[in-house]
């Protein structure tokens, strides 16, 4: 891993990285570059394998992703997550450590609690929210 100093280099060198191309102070592309074919096909091969699966964070990052991004640039962001993770394991040698399909619920537990009474007001019931007691 010594061939990148930053996981930035790795993912530019490769393609996947957002582009920021800015002008006046105005966004003008967000395009990737092209980058290394075989560097920037691998994360993305992979990434359609792991949304595919269930209860994973890399799952629910894509679904999280895909509702504003739509699905081909929410493959490349979770490609590019997936490289970044990869990127961070072999550079600390260290062991991956799922942290689960609900991690972004938890990461943001009151704006998910707001978000699911709000769906339900909008299904006309009234909801009255109180702590559980074991």
């Amino acid at each position: 891993m010594s061939l990148f100093p930053t996981v930035a280099r790795l993912a530019s060198r490769a393609g996947i990285c957002p582009g920021n191309h800015q002008s006046a102070g105005k966004q003008l592309s967000g395009k990737t570059r092209k980058g290394n074919v075989y560097a920037r096909g691998a994360p993305t091969q992979a990434a359609w394998a792991a949304t595919r699966t269930k209860n994973t964070y890399l799952s629910s990052q894509f679904r999280r992703l895909t509702t504003g991004l739509g699905k081909k640039h929410a493959l490349v962001a979770t490609g590019h997550g997936m490289l970044i993770i990869g990127y961070q394991l072999l550079s600390n040698r260290a062991s991956y450590q799922e942290p689960g399909g609900e991690y972004f619920d938890r990461r943001n537990a009151q704006h998910y609690q707001s978000k699911l009474v709000h769906k339900l007001e909008a299904l006309g019931l009234k909801v009255t929210l109180r702590p559980v007691t074991t």
